[in-house]
């Protein structure tokens, strides 16, 4: 049964979908966190069943990244969602460190990629259906430069913003 809630956020209102999990911590395995006007963020579909309660954990552990208290999430992720080169970028994305960035380049070196892959991990990058817990806002251009961000480039700089105050005190 696929779940879902609104909860609201410095970034705006955002969506969460999940499916029933017996594993998940709040019986919930998170699929996709939408911000609003998200370029291929998920919306409301006939069938799906609006839970407050199913999202529990997850909102509570949004609520503390967004007040600085948190830098990871625990946060259990929908199982069988994209290729098997879009799973390792995301992974790639999970161990970048609260606070830092890193290059699209510097990503497709840590998979194991060719420096031509760096437009299909901005691509991976770019289909990432759970914005801010699985962090694509920490992948900047080679320049340094804030380049794609599905949420909108605003969202990313507020996001790496955040993590740059709360790092720092």
């Amino acid at each position: 049964m696929t779940l879902y809630t609104t909860i609201d956020s410095p970034l705006g209102e955002l969506l969460l979908v999940g499916e029933e999990s017996a594993t998940a911590q709040g019986g919930t395995a998170l699929a996709s966190l939408s911000v609003p006007g998200q370029k291929g963020g998920a919306t409301v579909q006939d069938g799906w069943t609006e839970s407050a309660e199913a999202f529990t954990v997850v909102a509570g552990e949004l609520r503390a990244y967004f007040e600085g208290s948190r830098t990871r999430f625990g946060i259990e992720h929908a199982a069988g969602r994209g290729t098997d080169f879009q799973r390792r970028v995301w992974k790639a994305l999970e161990d970048i460190p609260y606070g830092t960035t890193l290059s699209y380049g510097e990503i497709a070196a840590r998979i194991g990629a060719s420096r031509a892959a760096v437009r299909s991990v901005g691509t991976a990058i770019g289909a990432n259906p759970l914005l801010v817990v699985r962090p694509c806002h920490r992948v900047i251009g080679a320049s340094g430069a804030l380049t794609g961000y599905s949420g909108g480039l605003d969202r990313k700089r507020r996001l790496l913003d955040l993590e740059s105050h709360h790092r720092a005190v």
